[in-house]
C-alpha cells in the first residue's frame, strides 16, 4: 500500500509531458534524412502450409530519403538491408541455428554471395494527402524486380522530441513473389507471396 501512495504521489508532483504538436509536411526542410535505426522495421511473413503466416524480421537495415515538402511525389528513397541479419525466434537455437541457414543458405537468401537487399524508388504515386503508392527497383539474390509499396505519411517534427531535429514516420507495405527472384524452395508448402511490413523514422541529416 506505501509503495501505491508513493507511486500515486510521484505521479501527481511530475505529470507526464504533453504530446508535442507535429508538424505539417510541406512546412519540414527539404534534403536528405536518414533512417532512426533505433525506430526502423523491416519484417516478412509467409505462408507455411496454409496454416499460419510465417514471420520473421532483417535487424540490420539502412535507408535515405531525400524529401520534398512541397512535391513529395518528387522524392527519392533508398534502402538496403542485409541479408544475413534474419531474425525469426526459432525455439531451439542451440540445437540448430535457423537464422544461419535461411540467411546464408543457397535454396533462401543466400546472403555470403549476395550481402545486400536494396530497394530504389523510381516513381511516388500521391493517392491521399497521407498516403502513396512507391514503385521502385527491389534487387535480392541479384535479380531486379519491380515493386510496389502502399505508404502512409505519420507524421513529423520540426523539432523531433528526444532527437532535437526535424523528424519524419512513415508506414508501408508491399508483396513480392519470391520465385520471380529465383528462390523457389518447398513452394507450394511455403508460400511464393512474400508480405513485407515497414515501419521507419528518419531525421534530417545534417549539412
Amino acid at each position: 500500500m506505501k509503495k501505491l501512495l508513493l507511486s500515486a504521489a510521484l505521479l501527481f508532483a511530475f505529470p507526464l509531458t504533453s504530446h508535442a504538436e507535429m508538424t505539417p509536411p510541406d512546412q519540414m526542410p527539404a534534403g536528405i534524412y536518414t533512417v532512426d535505426k533505433t525506430h526502423a522495421s523491416v519484417t516478412w511473413k509467409v505462408s507455411h502450409m496454409g496454416l499460419s503466416n510465417y514471420t520473421a524480421r532483417f535487424t540490420s537495415i539502412d535507408a535515405e530519403l531525400n524529401f520534398d515538402p512541397v512535391k513529395p511525389e518528387n522524392s527519392v528513397i533508398k534502402a538496403s538491408v542485409d541479408p544475413l541479419s534474419i531474425r525469426t525466434d526459432y525455439p531451439n537455437a542451440a540445437e540448430k541455428d535457423f537464422d544461419k541457414e535461411l540467411a546464408t543458405g543457397t535454396m533462401w537468401f543466400n546472403g555470403v554471395a549476395f550481402p545486400k537487399i536494396t530497394f530504389e524508388s523510381t516513381k511516388i504515386e500521391m493517392i491521399g494527402d497521407k498516403s502513396a503508392k512507391i514503385t521502385g527497383n527491389l534487387t535480392l539474390l541479384g535479380v531486379t524486380k519491380p515493386m510496389t509499396l502502399d505508404a502512409v505519411f505519420n507524421g513529423a517534427y520540426i523539432k523531433k522530441p528526444f532527437a532535437d531535429v526535424p523528424g519524419l514516420g512513415f508506414s508501408a507495405i508491399g508483396t513480392i513473389k519470391r520465385s520471380e527472384f529465383g528462390m523457389k524452395t518447398y513452394i507450394p508448402n511455403i508460400g511464393d507471396d512474400v508480405q513485407i511490413i515497414i515501419e521507419a523514422e528518419f531525421h534530417k541529416a545534417a549539412l
